[in-house]
């Protein structure tokens, strides 16, 4: 736990969520978003800010009564007890985080070449993600004061930028089309409430970036105020820009126009707007909102992989290794970054962390509620949405990419069975 003088403060943490969550969910999703939704991309980002409100609840009640870091691993482990259940689950958050990173740095490749017209290239846009997460690993070993710092500053730019872009994007495209989008059928999505659904669950990725927060609640000062405030800001934060965002996209570019640039929507977007300097300022902002993002993020997740092999749930490196869990982290975020493509990278983050959020809140159901004065009806509410837009999105996956949908789940059995290596293993040694 850090010492008083190096804890977050509630900017710090808030910039932290808010880092983490503007660099993932605006710049990589609103593209794939619509290829699902449709149209009704922008109400599928409100929709996700909903869903997530309902389940930050459980996150902070537990945080409130048990503020620690690896806030998460620590709940699953209260809940379930140590063991297969916890350790799985736990490894799910882990694995969607790294996801997360990956998806970081491949959007900040796709946009870092978007001025030289390389933004589809297969083997640039990896190199440029893999070079940007080595540096950001790199950056992390300064320690918390800088991260944090670092965060509060980029967090202010892209707030101040975003808005920028959104609010003059309403007012080109005219006041009207805050209203009009939902209207607009040309080139609407033909997979009706299924896409809609499918849509939403992508967009849970663009705000999950408050388990950031929650992972950090021991290096949050006066944690048991400060870590729900921070959530609910963050959250109320980024759907109020990706609203007015998403609205102004909409606007400028039909779905189809969105789908085909779908990896760097904002700046297509930009340019019949703006032209070229509101070109430039989107491919500036994207750049540091996913470089600000991949430092809050790998900080975040460092942390919690120590906790997961603290708990004996996690392998570590030969004890010469240092900065094993940042080694480790790193490391995965770059495998997946060169062999992954953001649509692949989005639809399993996206599975691997609702299965989790379900586990967390049957958890509180059925264990921790007395223990953290929880009323169920809220982890109830959440749980069934969750349900409902993860049963769509691997519906539409089954039918349209089997490959990812199978890698995914490919992914969680290969999980869940070394959990159960790990426990036997433990087991035969007691």
């Amino acid at each position: 736990m850090a010492s008083d003088d190096d804890k977050l403060s509630l900017a710090g943490s808030v910039s932290l969520g808010t880092g983490v969550m503007i660099g993932a969910g605006i710049f990589a999703l609103v593209g794939q978003v619509s290829e699902l939704a449709g149209t009704l991309m922008p109400l599928a980002f409100l929709a996700g800010a909903v869903i997530v409100g309902f389940s930050a609840y459980s996150y902070v009640k537990y945080s409130d009564a048990n503020p620690s870091s690896g806030g998460i691993a620590m709940l699953l482990k209260a809940a379930y007890g140590p063991g297969i259940i916890a350790g799985t689950f736990s490894l799910f958050m882990y694995v969607s985080m790294v996801v997360a990173q990956s998806l970081l740095a491949r959007t900040f490749g796709t946009y870092g070449l978007r001025p030289f017209g390389l933004e589809d290239s297969a083997l640039l846009v990896p190199m440029l993600g893999v070079v940007v997460i080595v540096i950001a690993a790199l950056v992390n070993l300064v320690g918390t004061q800088w991260v944090e710092r670092s965060a509060t500053v980029t967090a202010g730019l892209k707030i101040l930028g975003i808005a920028t872009l959104a609010i003059g994007g309403i007012i080109a495209a005219g006041p009207s089309s805050m209203f009009d989008f939902a209207s607009n059928t040309s080139g609407s999505s033909d997979q009706g409430l299924l896409g809609f659904l499918a849509g939403t669950t992508l967009c849970i990725l663009a705000y999950k970036g408050f388990t950031t927060i929650t992972n950090q609640g021991g290096d949050i000062a006066n944690p048991k105020k400060n870590v729900g405030r921070s959530i609910m800001i963050s959250i109320l934060l980024c759907a109020v820009l990706y609203l007015l965002l998403t609205v102004s996209v909409a606007g400028s570019l039909s779905v189809e126009e969105i789908v085909k640039a779908r990896d760097y929507a904002l700046a297509a977007a930009a340019e019949p707007l703006f032209g070229s300097w509101g070109v430039g300022l989107t491919i500036a902002l994207a750049m540091v909102a996913t470089f600000s993002g991949l430092l809050a993020s790998i900080y975040s997740v460092s942390r919690l992989y120590d906790m997961l092999r603290d708990m004996g749930q996690a392998p570590g490196l030969p004890s010469r290794v240092h900065h094993q869990s940042l080694v480790i982290t790193a490391g995965l975020a770059i495998v997946l970054a060169a062999f992954l493509d953001l649509s692949q990278i989005a639809s399993m983050g996206a599975i691997l962390y609702l299965a989790m959020d379900i586990a967390i809140h049957w958890g509180v159901i059925r264990h921790l509620r007395a223990d953290i004065n929880a009323n169920i009806v809220v982890p109830a509410i959440a749980i069934t949405l969750d349900a409902i837009v993860l049963g769509a999105f691997i519906t539409i996956k089954a039918r349209d990419d089997i490959l990812t949908l199978g890698v995914s789940l490919g992914v969680a059995a290969a999980i869940t069975i070394s959990q159960a290596i790990v426990a036997r293993h433990t087991s035969n040694a007691h």
